[in-house]
């Protein structure tokens, strides 16, 4: 009887003092959790507080409503820094960086004109497509034309803007006219696609062939028509950090908001396309 008990009462003993073990273990490894997690969170915090000063931005001029909208955003997110934006046509920004013009961030319309800045070595590291642009056609506010189709632009009473080939948005429109073998001479070649877009608000033109965006920033000023051929030449948008960027810690934070859930939502929201 005697011995039973012993044999019983021990591993009982060892089994309480097994699960002592565990329970401290389980605390130990608690605490190690919690303090990793306070570790990222002062990490994250930390990163948080670098972001500081003025970040320049280099931008196509499709991007001016949406990126400005984000400027404001990240100021909010960050007290105390301030973006500054250049629009304008990517061909005419990326040279500007490549002739030293100072910025932080270049987002460009189309991996042509990137590959400018990138080839010229004044990148740091490698462009990503943060959102991608189809073409449409802006007619005067009530198509008083009756323009239906790309082909509709060839008829010699109209007057019809094209942005500058050099520019992304006359690269695309020339692919389109192109794929549909069409051809098409117009009034004026613009330097980037808010130029082509004003020559229809301020009725100097009959239509012009810009990016979606542009005519759902433009609003009720002109009308938009869409095209089956512009769906063969859809522009990627990339964008990069430059190498001599003066705030570099600014430039990717801007970055990673363009790229996150919320910088695409405003993207979107503004006619762009996920890439």
């Amino acid at each position: 009887m005697t011995r039973t008990a012993r044999r019983t009462g021990r591993p009982t003993q060892v089994a309480a003092l097994g699960v002592g073990a565990l329970l401290a273990l389980s605390a130990c490894s608690s605490s190690d959790d919690s303090s990793s997690a306070d570790s990222d969170s002062s990490a994250s915090a930390s990163a948080s507080d670098k972001v500081s000063g003025t970040v320049t931005v280099f931008a196509a001029a499709s991007l001016k409503e949406s990126f400005t909208a984000l400027g404001k955003e990240f100021e909010k997110a960050h007290p105390g820094t301030k973006v500054t934006f250049s629009f304008g046509g990517s061909d005419s920004l990326a040279a500007s960086i490549t002739g030293g013009a100072p910025a932080d961030v270049f987002a460009s319309a189309s991996p042509k004109t990137m590959a400018i800045v990138t080839d010229a070595g004044d990148a740091s590291g490698t462009p990503t497509t943060f959102v991608r642009n189809q073409l449409e056609i802006a007619t005067l506010p009530g198509n008083p034309d009756k323009i239906a189709s790309l082909e509709d632009l060839t008829g010699s009473s109209l007057k019809v803007v094209l942005c500058d080939r050099t520019v992304p948005c006359g690269a695309a429109a020339q692919k389109a006219l192109d794929a549909s073998k069409l051809k098409l001479t117009p009034v004026s070649y613009e330097q980037d696609v808010k130029a082509a877009l004003t020559k229809v608000e301020l009725k100097e033109a009959d239509a012009a062939v810009v990016y979606k965006t542009d005519v759902h920033a433009a609003g009720d000023k002109v009308e938009g028509v869409e095209f089956p051929e512009s769906a063969d030449a859809v522009n990627d948008y990339p964008i990069v950090r430059l190498k001599d960027a003066r705030n570099a810690e600014a430039a990717e934070a801007f970055i990673a908001l363009v790229r996150s859930a919320e910088g695409q939502k405003v993207l979107t929201g503004a006619g762009f396309l996920q890439p």
